[in-house]
């Protein structure tokens, strides 16, 4: 019998908006250094799915992991995507607030007239790691474009020291040069996402690429141990260096 801890259902969203004729900017946070999961790591917001994002699927259709997402985008970043019609700022915050409050997500959506707005978020990628963590999370990867004209991210300042854009580019230059680090999985994203000029192609890449449930293994390589995932699946790079994979 497996002594990992169970696996807890968890949705992140990769939420981008166009920059010109550049690649499109990702939205990322930095994790306090308290957490208790991927401590002071840049991360895509997102987090755990609850009891209350399924009741909140009962009245409003989607899935939990769509509606937890949204949520959890909501709470840590003030940006409401994939809801319809968009709301304002002050709708915005009256819905942080609520759910600071531990007001029901479906209430609150029903008191500002708002819905799900069907399409809007994009199944891109699922992972399960099965290493010997404190917590372990079986996560849904969600793409979603930002509402036009949303203002700049403001943090929830118990889970994060700051937010902000840029190109999943410019992010891996902060991890190579010793900037900021991140997960395993973060990095395989943002690697995949870093091959993107657009946001219709990120989103074409992700239909054309059913969702599988990523567990990465362990196995020596060229004489040394390597973490790596299956090939064929959308990633540039399917394996790393244990020892680098534990450092960064």
């Amino acid at each position: 019998m497996s002594d990992l801890p169970e696996a807890i259902p968890a949705a992140t969203l990769v939420l981008m908006r166009a920059r010109g004729d550049g690649p499109p900017e990702l939205l990322v946070t930095e994790r306090t250094g308290h957490m208790a999961f991927a401590a002071g790591a840049l991360v895509f917001p997102g987090g755990r799915i609850d009891a209350d994002d399924h009741r909140t699927t009962e009245l409003f259709g989607g899935d939990a992991a769509q509606i937890a997402a949204i949520r959890e985008t909501i709470e840590e970043t003030g940006l409401a995507p994939g809801l319809a019609p968009v709301p304002d700022a002050a709708a915005v915050e009256a819905l942080r607030e609520g759910l600071a409050d531990e007001e029901p997500f479906a209430s609150l959506l029903a008191a500002h007239g708002l819905a799900l707005e069907a399409g809007a978020l994009v199944p891109f990628a699922r992972w399960c790691p099965n290493f010997r963590e404190t917590r372990r999370f079986d996560t849904m990867f969600f793409l979603a474009e930002a509402p036009e004209g949303a203002p700049d991210p403001t943090i929830s300042a118990h889970e994060a020291v700051r937010a902000f854009w840029a190109s999943a580019a410019e992010i891996l230059a902060k991890l190579e040069a010793g900037h900021a680090h991140a997960i395993f999985p973060t990095r395989r994203n943002l690697e995949r996402l870093a091959g993107f000029r657009s946001i219709a192609q990120a989103r074409a890449d992700a239909q054309r690429h059913p969702v599988v449930t990523i567990t990465p293994w362990v196995e020596e390589r060229g004489g040394a141990l390597h973490v790596c995932i299956p090939e064929g699946i959308g990633y540039p790079v399917t394996s790393e260096p244990l020892e680098t994979a534990r450092r960064r």
